[in-house]
């Protein structure tokens, strides 16, 4: 492989990897069960609901 095509390499990986540890971050500070519609509302999480059938 050429230099440049090694460098286009690296950079994509890192938006991708980047990308994934950004979501991680993110849905470990605002957790689904306590964002967006359902969490405003209070409503019970489905894993919850599962649990407690």
């Amino acid at each position: 492989m050429s230099t440049i095509a090694i460098v286009m390499m690296i950079i994509c990986l890192g938006a991708v990897w980047g990308g994934l540890a950004v979501a991680i971050v993110h849905l470990r500070g605002n957790p689904d069960e306590t964002s967006g519609e359902l969490g405003a509302d209070g409503a019970v999480p489905l894993a919850q609901q599962i649990n407690q059938s």
